[in-house]
């Protein structure tokens, strides 16, 4: 059978450098293929050729047998390909109901309309968001399910599907891959981008793998298990170095007690919660989605005010403290990582020189309130090379590198800043396997030197990994504390949504 896609001998460059080299791949109607490999890799660099939204240096793509030569996404769409990016790509002034049907002149402006019409939609897809609700509103996971709505209310016959996962519980994804089971039946054809290697060997018909912009192999799923793909990732096996059983390792002792939270509320969000926070630790928060966790985060770094009446204490080292912007808290030592990089994350137009010399400044971590060209890029290259980020200088923009090392810098903007007390929200999602040891062991290494450490996870073997201690988080509040080494995922789970 002629592929539905078919990429000859494809190659994109950017400033000579190549993100994409000499790859060929091809999809058939009906199927599942998983697109692997690290950060870096050339994964979303190859599937944009195929949405449009980059042209090729040189090779060829062609849909159904007929070449064609995209030059924006609305081109690829009318020929039915249709691209849900890792990164939303919503209008945040607009409802949800607005945003899905945004292409539908003859619709868009009837509000009863597309509002009755998207609540159908919506709850056909087994999504609980709500049609009128401004996407500015939403959380990352709502965000990413209105992504998928549009991309498969345009009836697309090819759905590219860059990290869909990641921001979504585990109810939520049940119902994503019992989506992409219907659409499959349906005759679409798929391409499915995750670090979740569990993912593409449950979901996958075929499994291709990338490494540093190069095809490395495509073989049937049935032909992998994990170990395999993760050697085809890395060009090395990390067997026990991710997630090994939290068992046999040591937890350590709690320091002197940074962050202490007493009766924290904020709207529905936030309820009456309590919780404290040592130095020398790992504390780990987990939760699902709309639990409240990143928001009372962001209330101690903040990011957002708690309730002016009621709203509860929090104290540093003893201190009680009320911060109304982050700059204050950012004075005291509290540093938020933020689970929404490109939002939130960094200066998407700025080099990486000028992001972590920001970071630094805002810090008071510069030499002088004047910039210092020559200090900018001393320290710039001396946090690349720390954390191992993949790009051509620090003078490369940082919307042009991969997700995972956008993320490398957002977490060099933060530790330039040096913390009392950091807090990482969802520091590994849309990272792959290589990263993410780098980044645990970036973490683990923060609190071995006396850092108090807040990790907001919603992957559960990510949290049993890390954590010395474990809180749950439900409707709010703190319910549940565990020890890092005694706890188990059947354990941590029910207590979430029990």
């Amino acid at each position: 059978m002629t592929p539905i896609v078919d990429i000859r001998k494809a190659t994109k460059e950017y400033r000579g450098v190549a993100a994409v080299k000499d790859v060929s791949f091809t999809l058939h109607r009906g199927e599942v293929h998983a697109l692997l490999g690290e950060n870096g890799a050339g994964k979303s660099t190859l599937t944009k050729m195929i949405a449009g939204v980059v042209q090729p240096t040189t090779g060829e793509i062609w849909i159904n047998g007929a070449r064609a030569e995209f030059r924006s996404p609305s081109e690829a769409l009318k020929r039915g390909i249709a691209m849900v990016y890792q990164e939303t790509s919503l209008v945040p002034s607009l409802t949800v109901a607005q945003n899905i049907y945004l292409t539908d002149n003859k619709r868009f402006h009837r509000l009863r309309g597309i509002y009755i019409a998207g609540q159908q939609f919506l709850q056909s897809l087994n999504f609980p968001v709500d049609p009128t609700a401004m996407v500015s509103s939403l959380g990352a996971g709502q965000k990413q399910m209105v992504e998928i709505a549009r991309a498969v209310h345009h009836n697309a016959q090819v759905i590219i599907f860059d990290e869909p996962t990641a921001t979504l519980t585990p109810e939520e994804k049940h119902q994503f891959f019992s989506l992409v089971k219907r659409l499959k039946q349906r005759g679409v054809s798929i391409i499915f981008i995750s670090h979740a290697l569990e993912e593409a060997l449950a979901i996958a018909d075929r499994i291709t793998v990338m490494r540093d912009g190069e095809h490395v192999v495509t073989e049937v799923t049935a032909a992998f298990d994990r170990e395999k793909i993760v050697r085809a990732m890395v060009g090395r096996t990390l067997t026990g170095e991710l997630y090994g059983s939290n068992k046999d390792r040591s937890v350590r002792p709690a320091g002197e007690k940074v962050l202490s939270v007493q009766n924290l509320s904020m709207g529905n969000m936030v309820r009456n919660t309590s919780f404290s926070v040592f130095a020398a630790q790992i504390t780990c928060i987990f939760g699902l989605i709309g639990s409240g966790r990143t928001e009372a985060a962001k209330v101690v770094a903040g990011v957002l005010k708690r309730d002016l009446f009621h709203g509860g204490q929090i104290r540093l080292n003893g201190r009680p403290v009320r911060y109304r912007v982050p700059r204050s808290a950012v004075r005291d030592g509290i540093i938020y990582v933020t689970e929404d990089r490109k939002i939130e994350g960094f200066f998407e137009t700025m080099s990486i020189a000028e992001n972590i010399y920001l970071a630094a400044m805002a810090g008071g971590q510069a030499k002088s309130a004047i910039v210092s060209m020559r200090e900018m890029r001393a320290m710039a290259n001396e946090w690349v090379a720390r954390l191992n980020v993949k790009t051509i200088n620090a003078d490369a923009r940082v919307i042009e590198l991969s997700g995972g090392n956008q993320q490398k810098v957002v977490v060099a903007k933060a530790l330039v800043q040096k913390p009392k007390l950091i807090i990482f929200d969802e520091p590994t999602r849309g990272v792959d396997v290589g990263a993410i040891a780098e980044i645990h062991q970036l973490i683990n290494h923060l609190a071995d030197q006396g850092i108090a450490v807040m990790v907001i996870s919603s992957y559960l073997p990510e949290v049993l990994q890390l954590s010395d201690r474990i809180l749950v988080c439900r409707q709010g509040r703190i319910v549940e504390e565990f020890e890092g080494h005694k706890a188990d995922e059947e354990t941590i789970m029910y207590a979430a949504v029990h």
